[in-house]
């Protein structure tokens, strides 16, 4: 089947077909894709970059008020390390949890202006959308990192400096605040209103935050938690950044498995964003 495009004929049977099917074609011009809208968010740093000093405050509170207090008081069983040890990774997972948590707002304020439109109508594919919003989360929540660091160099937490460890941080929390700001992002196609979407954030922020090993161990949680525990991811990120971050830490799980519950429940929140993207505008 031919049809005249100018001077050209292009066979429609032939010619799509060469496209879609090219696996390596589409692989690198999907990373491009998610890539381009990564920077484009990112950008909008350079308008309020103060927003990624504002958001220290909190972990700034909790190390230095909770912290300090119950690193005094033996009550909590965190093996060999010191309270402040065990709970700075569990800090900065909050931290990220909390960046990443409140990314999908963005989608709302972009349907208002008009831009999802645009973007739906563009040749994207969906699921590079959200991965390229995902990517400049993880790319925001990498001054968490740093100013929990800096906090825990202050409160002489026994911190690895390890390049390859620091390595191993640098991926977990980029996966762990793409992971959270997609989900943020399905309750925003969900909700659809800036209030409501306010209000489920903050109820949800807590429950994963406490149903974690994030301020005190698996172990000493009652049956029900612990399987809410064992669900929920950011356990498995604050196990990966105990081990590369402190001296000493050590996974329950293994560092495999870690990554492997990160990735496979970033891949399937990416699935169900993708298919819920349209929802936003409707």
């Amino acid at each position: 089947m031919y049809q005249e495009h100018g001077a050209q004929h292009i066979d429609l049977d032939n010619y799509p077909v060469a496209i879609k099917y090219n696996p390596i074609k589409w692989v690198l011009n999907l990373i491009n894709k998610i890539f381009v809208i990564a920077e484009l968010e990112v950008r909008k740093l350079k308008h309020d970059p103060t927003e990624l000093f504002t958001r220290a405050a909190q972990p700034a509170l909790w190390m230095l008020v909770f912290g300090e207090v119950f690193t005094r008081v033996r009550a909590i069983p965190t093996g060999s390390l010191t309270y402040l040890d065990f709970m700075a990774p569990g800090i900065l997972a909050q931290s990220v949890l909390f960046v990443a948590i409140f990314y999908g707002i963005s989608i709302i304020w972009e349907r208002d202006l008009g831009i999802v439109h645009k973007l739906l109508v563009s040749p994207t594919p969906r699921s590079a959308l959200v991965l390229g919003k995902a990517l400049s989360a993880g790319v925001r929540a990498i001054s968490q990192a740093v100013i929990v660091f800096f906090l825990s160099l202050l409160l002489k937490v026994d911190l690895s400096w390890d390049p390859l460890n620091l390595l191993g941080i640098l991926l977990v929390v980029i996966i762990s605040a793409s992971l959270f700001s997609t989900f943020s992002l399905i309750i925003a196609c969900i909700v659809k209103t800036r209030e409501r979407f306010m209000g489920i954030g903050q109820v949800l922020t807590m429950p994963l935050f406490f149903a974690s090993n994030a301020i005190y161990p698996i172990e000493i949680m009652p049956e029900w938690l612990k399987v809410l525990a064992h669900i929920n991811p950011l356990t498995y990120e604050v196990d990966a950044l105990r081990t590369f971050m402190i001296n000493g830490g050590q996974s329950m799980y293994g560092i495999g498995f870690d990554f492997f519950a990160l990735i496979l429940s970033m891949v399937i929140l990416t699935l169900i964003a993708a298919r819920l993207y349209p929802n936003v505008v409707r």
